[in-house]
C-alpha cells in the first residue's frame, strides 16, 4: 500500500434548493391559498479520524470532493429532499490546512474525531411562508443558498509512541520488523525504506507504537534526499530511538548530522528523550566496540547502549516503555504542532 501523507482537497458543500410558488386549486375548495413547499438543505462535507487508516491514500484520485446539493420545494407544500452529506475519513495525525491563509484549521490527534468543515447551504422559501392578513396569495419565494466551497491541504504527521531516527542503513528497518508485526523491506544498501512504517510492540502487558522515520540524511531539512518529506513525523513522537551504526567511522560524527538537522528543522526536536543504540555491534570486536561506545558517552555524557542481530529486543523496548510511562505520568511537554 502506497503511503501518501499530503494532498490537496477542492471542497464544495451542496447548494440549497429553491422555494416553490404553488396555489391550492381543487374542486369544491373555495379559497385555496399558497401551498409552496421549501426547499432542501444541501449536504455537509464531514472530516472524520479513523484509528484503522495510517495513510491519506483515498484521496489520490479523489481531489475534488462535492456534496449533493438540495432539491427544489414542491406545490402541496412539499419541501424538496436535503442533499447528501460526505464522511471523509482520514487517518489520526492527520491536520486540515487552509491554502490561502495556510493557518491549520483542525489536527485530528484522537480517534473518532468530528469535524464539519463545509455546510451545506440553507433551503429557499416556498410562497406559504409569506402569506398573511393583507397579501393572501404571495408570490414571492427566496432561492437557496450556496453551500460552502474551500481549497484545503491535508497532512499526516504520524502518531507514535517512539520514533526511530539515524542515518540511512543504520538497522532501523530491521529493528521494527523484528519487535513488531510490521513488513518493511531490509537491504544491505542506504535508501532501502523510502516510506515511513508503523509496527505494534508489544511489551510484557504493553503495546508500544514504534514508526520507522527512512531518508534523513545531511541538509535534509533544505530537501536534499527523503528527509525533507518525512522530518515531519517526528513531531509527533513522544520518544526518539536513535540508531547508529557501529561500523561508521566516527560514530560522533554520525550523532551530530542527525541532531542537526533535528534542530534545523525543528529546535523543538531536540528537546525529546533520547535513547541512542550502537547497531549492528556483531560486526566489529568486542575491543572497537567498547571504544566507540565509550567516545560517544563521555561525548555525550549520557548512557549508550549496544545492539546485535539476533540480540533480544526485550531490554530495549522495556526501557522505552518505562520512559513512556514516566513521561505519561509526568505530563510531559510534548511538541505542539500549532507553534508551526
Amino acid at each position: 500500500m502506497d503511503f501518501i501523507d499530503e494532498v490537496k482537497l477542492y471542497l464544495k458543500a451542496g447548494d440549497g434548493g429553491d422555494g416553490c410558488v404553488s396555489f391550492r386549486r381543487e374542486k369544491f375548495i373555495e379559497f385555496g391559498g399558497p401551498n409552496g413547499g421549501n426547499g432542501g438543505k444541501g449536504g455537509n462535507i464531514v472530516f472524520v479520524s479513523d484509528a484503522n487508516l495510517n495513510t491519506l491514500l483515498n484521496f489520490r484520485y479523489r481531489r475534488h470532493v462535492k456534496a449533493g446539493s438540495g432539491k427544489s420545494g414542491a406545490s402541496r407544500d412539499r419541501s424538496g429532499t436535503a442533499g447528501k452529506n460526505i464522511v471523509l475519513k482520514v487517518p489520526v495525525g492527520t491536520q486540515i490546512i487552509d491554502e490561502e491563509s495556510e493557518k491549520i484549521i483542525l489536527d485530528f490527534n484522537e480517534p473518532d474525531m468530528e469535524f464539519l468543515i463545509a455546510q451545506g447551504g440553507k433551503g429557499g422559501l416556498g410562497n406559504t411562508n409569506f402569506k398573511s392578513s393583507i397579501n393572501r396569495a404571495p408570490r414571492h419565494f427566496t432561492c437557496g443558498q450556496f453551500g460552502e466551497e474551500k481549497y484545503v491541504v491535508l497532512k499526516l504527521k504520524v502518531l507514535s509512541d517512539v520514533g526511530i531516527i539515524g542515518m540511512p542503513n543504520a538497522g532501523k528497518s530491521k529493528f521494527l520488523t523484528r519487535c513488531s508485526n510490521a513488513d518493511t523491506k531490509v537491504g544491505d544498501y542506504p535508501f532501502t525504506t523510502i516510506k515511513p512504517h508503523l509496527g505494534v510492540a508489544k511489551v510484557d502487558n504493553s503495546e508500544v507504537v514504534i514508526v520507522d522515520i527512512p531518508g534523513i540524511i545531511t541538509d535534509a531539512h533544505l530537501g536534499i534526499g527523503l528527509g525533507h518529506k518525512f522530518l515531519k513525523h517526528v513531531e509527533r513522537c513522544k520518544i526518539l530511538l536513535h540508531l547508529i551504526d557501529v561500523t561508521h567511522d566516527n560514530v560522533v560524527s554520525a550523532y551530530n548530522c542527525m541532531r542537526n538537522e533535528l534542530e534545523l528543522y525543528n529546535s523543538d526536536l531536540v528537546k525529546k528523550e533520547e535513547i541512542i543504540v550502537l547497531n549492528k555491534c556483531d560486526l566489529l570486536r568486542k575491543v572497537e566496540i567498547f571504544e566507540k561506545k565509550n567516545h560517544l558517552a563521555n561525548y555525550l555524557n549520557k548512557e549508550v547502549l549496544c545492539l546485535s542481530i539476533g540480540e533480544d529486543l526485550q531490554p530495549i523496548l522495556r526501557l522505552l516503555n518505562e520512559k513512556l510511562k514516566k513521561g505519561s505520568s509526568r505530563k510531559m511537554d510534548v511538541y505542539d504542532p500549532f507553534k508551526r
